[in-house]
């Protein structure tokens, strides 16, 4: 394929699309993160937001601990992961825990939970960068997929 045809490919519509849901995802997750590691800090965000919220439930002390401090890492890297488009999968299958974790949490705590303007449209960005991630051409996964095949 000639060059011409190949910046044709990479600027496509789809490839816009992945880009701009991954780079929202990203900057979503990986804000939310850092402030929870650098501002909050990781500790006080699993106390205050998994071990005291939820210390009446079921669920172990232990396993609050865990979720709550693991959480903003995740997000931080997975964020961060998706902002440069590497390893996309691996970071969407860390952010899709996360969702699924929180969406578990809130209906523990209120079985009727309206979740459609936090959960839902991180959801749907999620299934778009998944859905679009042989399209997304701007992203580091795709320049190294790109480089590998023989000329």
């Amino acid at each position: 394929m000639n060059r011409e045809l190949k910046a044709k490919a990479a600027l496509a519509p789809r490839s816009w699309a992945a880009f701009v849901a991954r780079m929202i995802l990203g900057l979503i997750f990986f804000m939310a993160g850092f402030w929870k590691v650098f501002e909050l800090g990781a500790v006080q965000h699993a106390r205050g937001l998994f071990v005291e919220a939820y210390a009446d439930t079921f669920l172990p002390a232990w396993s609050l601990w865990a979720a709550g401090v693991a959480i903003p890492f995740i997000e931080l890297v997975c964020g961060a992961l998706m902002l440069a488009g590497w390893r996309r999968r691996i970071a969407a299958l860390g952010l899709g825990g996360v969702l699924i974790l929180v969406t578990f949490g809130h209906l523990l705590a209120e079985p009727l939970y309206v979740f459609s303007a936090h959960v839902i449209p991180r959801t749907l960005l999620l299934v778009i960068v998944l859905l679009l991630s042989e399209d997304d051409r701007l992203s580091l996964d795709g320049w190294l997929a790109r480089r590998a095949i023989p000329r």
